[in-house]
């Protein structure tokens, strides 16, 4: 076995000039960063590969002793072994120690031709205990070959410092969801700076340690049971188009039905410019069973409130306006400065597939109105998450619904950052998993 060392700006340079100068048969030992990129000379990465040696009766042929060295991608070849397994890490030592023994039918071979006798009970468990530390081993390896080939995204230095390849995987993953390149730089480096070493010894402890520091990066508005005379007035505000009527719909029912504590439940419509808005909302009304008061003005809005103070909850439909549209949002606004003496929580529905600075602009602009909690809508229609988490890591308002489905009541469910990190890390939200 002759292990080579090759040197290149990249990671990803270094492993194509190993593979180039020995071939797709060579074995990945290590790879590490030299020398810090400066503002004289680039970044310096060496990787150490391990190839077979070339047999003696071979050798005998040549008139020269075979010798390579890789100029041009800057590797270069070590020709004696015995220095090689004095100047390399100790991990490449063992690895060169395994690939010894990974022949166990030649070995056994050639024990019974020296002693001709069978191995005894003893030998046959000490020779199945090594071969299960052989291949423990050869796992640890197979998952730093994993490591090493995502490690393209390095190349792109999105840290200052370098970064451990364990965190390749992960990193891609995330970046590709949609989050914002600054919060996951953040995420990272405070991952670098308070994970423990011990935990880096494989992708799965890092995934774990990874996927904990997102879960507290969404804070979650967890649903409380009203205590006699407690009521709750939910406003739903947002942008057309992301299903507000459809989410309140599910609210009506989910209160009305399907707790375990049923409540009564008043529903209140504020939406009478889009055509069809009320009629949809009266025929959920009717269907189950709910009182509904339409309003054009805030001092219906008073009447209708005074109305329905009988309910333990009361839902208040609004018309969906773009988040340029100011005159519609101060609308609105006074209908919440109409009733300062009533407690109304406003909450912000916003589409999972919209983009991160889409969903920034809704923010801002329907900030005014006080946003209490976010409810995230079409969870099944995008494959990207990160704008969730960037959004709420920015903002801090809290998650209380999530949408999963056009399917009333069914499709909705109340606010988990466990299932968020699931779907951001898997990329598809599945129903009924929270």
């Amino acid at each position: 076995m002759k292990l080579m060392t090759f040197t290149a700006p990249t990671p990803a340079q270094a492993l194509k000039a190993a593979q180039k100068e020995c071939g797709e048969d060579a074995l990945v030992v290590s790879t590490k960063q030299i020398r810090k990129k400066s503002l004289t000379q680039p970044a310096l990465y060496e990787v150490v590969v391990a190839i077979e040696d070339v047999p003696k009766k071979d050798l005998s042929k040549k008139s020269k002793p075979a010798k390579r060295t890789v100029e041009k991608s800057g590797g270069k070849a070590m020709e004696n072994p015995e220095e090689v397994l004095v100047n390399i890490s100790e991990a490449a030592r063992q690895i060169s120690q395994i690939a010894n023994v990974t022949r166990p039918e030649a070995n056994r071979k050639a024990k019974f031709e020296v002693k001709e006798e069978p191995l005894s009970t003893a030998d046959t468990k000490k020779e199945m205990e090594e071969l299960k530390a052989i291949k423990g081993e050869l796992l640890k390896l197979a998952d730093k070959v994993k490591l090493i080939q995502n490690m393209v995204w390095e190349e792109k230095k999105p840290l200052s410092g370098a970064i451990p390849p364990e965190f390749a995987e992960i990193y891609r993953i995330a970046k590709t969801s949609g989050m914002d390149g600054m919060h996951l730089d953040e995420i990272m480096r405070l991952t670098l700076e308070h994970m423990p070493l011990q935990m880096r010894t494989s992708s799965d402890t890092v995934r774990r340690y990874f996927r904990t520091l997102l879960r507290k990066m969404v804070p979650i508005r967890l649903e409380q049971d009203l205590v006699p005379p407690q009521k709750k007035i939910m406003m739903l505000v947002g942008p057309t188009g992301v299903g507000k009527t459809t989410t309140l719909a599910k609210l009506a029912a989910r209160y009305a039905y399907l707790m375990e504590k049923k409540y009564k439940v008043g529903i209140i419509t504020l939406d009478t410019y889009r055509i069809g808005a009320v009629e949809q909302l009266m025929q959920y009304a009717k269907m189950m069973r709910i009182g509904i008061e339409a309003v054009v003005d805030p001092p219906e809005f008073l009447t209708a409130l005074q109305t329905l103070q009988h309910m333990d909850i009361i839902l208040i439909d609004t018309v969906g306006s773009s988040q340029y549209d100011k005159e519609k949002i101060d609308k609105l606004q006074q209908f919440l400065a109409s009733n300062n003496d009533v407690g109304i929580d406003v909450n912000l529905v916003l589409g999972a597939p919209t983009k991160l600075e889409d969903l920034r602009t809704i923010y801002r602009n329907f900030s005014p109105l006080g946003i209490d909690t976010l409810i995230f809508t079409k969870l099944d229609e995008t494959s990207g998450f990160g704008n969730i988490f960037s959004l709420v890591y920015e903002t801090e308002k809290p998650v209380s619904y999530l949408s999963v489905g056009q399917e009333v009541p069914d499709d909705l469910m109340c606010a988990d950052s466990d299932y968020l990190v699931e779907c951001l890390m898997e990329g598809e939200a599945k129903k009924g998993e929270a």
